[in-house]
């Protein structure tokens, strides 16, 4: 799997010095806000292995987030194939950052970097996100990368608690030229 970096980031696979940030990132309630219930340290660590795996099996996942002046771990960004039981298929991007990293512009920098390698490597016909109708700091990381709504693709996410159920489909197709 490709390192991918920007201006600013490496966006790397994960590390076992990423486990603390990481764990501690998901026990945070405004983190997880539009997500669910904060996770366990437990329920963070497994996941990373789940993100290995899928790394270990395709050629795309959650890259570990990185500032590349100072090497800190600031969350993940990357591709993941939509969850079965949706109303659609494919691929989405997503991310997830520390507190500390946000409004810094880190969320659509590293994006970037995940939709050029989505179309460029993978040949990707199309990119998705999805994200809770009340996540509007995603939705505008969103807009700002091009993605596009259309409200007919609203759904309710069928494994979401009640308050975030209700969800939008962000799309995005590769650059003509």
């Amino acid at each position: 799997m490709t390192d991918l970096n920007t201006d600013r980031l490496l966006l790397r696979r994960w590390r076992d010095s990423d486990l603390e940030p990481w764990a501690a990132m998901n026990a945070d309630p405004e983190v997880r806000e539009h997500l669910g219930d904060v996770l366990t340290r437990a329920e963070s660590y497994v996941s990373v292995a789940r993100y290995e795996a899928d790394f270990a099996r395709r050629d795309y996942g959650w890259w570990a987030v990185e500032v590349r002046a100072t090497g800190e771990f600031i969350g993940f960004a990357g591709l993941d194939d939509i969850d079965d039981g949706l109303p659609f298929t494919g691929v989405e991007i997503g991310w997830r950052l520390a507190r500390s990293a946000w409004g810094h512009g880190y969320a659509t920098e590293a994006a970037r970097a995940v939709l050029a390698y989505g179309f460029e490597t993978l040949a990707l016909p199309e990119i998705l996100a999805v994200t809770t109708a009340r996540n509007l700091r995603s939705q505008a990381v969103m807009r700002r990368l091009g993605m596009t709504t259309d409200p007919a693709d609203d759904f309710d996410a069928p494994h979401a608690p009640g308050p975030l159920r209700p969800s939008v489909l962000f799309r995005i197709a590769p650059p003509r030229g």
